[in-house]
């Protein structure tokens, strides 16, 4: 298993994958009326696609799932470049925090993170943050959809690629109880080997939302109730 996608709702596909292209330096994938497509290169030749897929009308609900940006000692020059790129400051009840808020062009939170030990070497993205009911036990759900390994962190809990570089998975007490459709979700790709990680994430507590045989992905929740998909495996 591999995760593959950020895929994340827009209205206009092309203007939110130029602001986050920009904002973290990705490259071009795919280009088409259903969606715009970048990606993310990694650390040993892995990557993270974004993919920003055309709704019409997207969730006005707090979507659960963000990315968090690097700041650290540069925090400010990278939000003044953000602002420039079209982010705005954004207020979700933050408070004094040593992060910064702001908000992508359709107004999608994430932060800009302060410097912290737990996130040397993640690169440009510091992290993917998923909220739930029990970080715990969506962490352990989480390891066995992806294969990364808990690692100490700031989060409640947190996952990183084996290989200890790159982004965190981090895990964090949901603020209140989900209400729609998260605007973002991830995808992870199952390898040729893998097919009896499906079954245990169903007994671990994923739920199968949509199974359209006509296309190569299948959606479910995680036990928090957090859309993901799972994709068709690679050969």
């Amino acid at each position: 298993m591999r995760l593959e996608n950020l895929n994340v709702d827009a209205r206009d596909p092309r203007r939110l994958a130029d602001f986050w292209a920009a904002a973290l330096g990705a490259e071009p994938l795919t280009d088409n009326e259903a969606g715009v497509e970048v990606r993310l290169p990694l650390t040993g030749g892995r990557f993270l696609d974004l993919c920003f897929e055309r709704v019409p009308d997207p969730s006005p609900a707090k979507s659960r799932v963000h990315p968090d940006l690097t700041g650290g000692v540069r925090q400010q020059e990278v939000v003044e470049r953000l602002l420039g790129l079209g982010a705005t400051p954004a207020d979700i009840g933050q408070q004094d925090v040593p992060w910064v808020v702001l908000a992508d062009p359709e107004g999608n939170a994430f932060c800009v993170m302060d410097e912290r030990e737990a996130y040397h070497g993640t690169g440009v993205l510091t992290s993917l943050i998923l909220e739930g009911s029990d970080p715990d036990r969506d962490a352990d759900f989480w390891a066995v959809a992806t294969g990364w390994e808990r690692v100490a962190g700031v989060a409640e809990a947190s996952l990183r690629h084996p290989s200890g570089t790159g982004p965190l998975l981090e895990f964090l007490t949901e603020s209140g109880p989900k209400r729609g459709k998260n605007r973002m979700h991830l995808d992870v790709r199952p390898g040729p080997d893998d097919g009896p990680v499906t079954s245990r994430l169903l007994a671990l507590g994923a739920a199968v939302v949509a199974d359209d045989p006509e296309l190569p992905w299948t959606v479910y929740t995680d036990p928090s109730g957090n859309e993901f998909c799972i994709l068709a495996p690679t050969a």
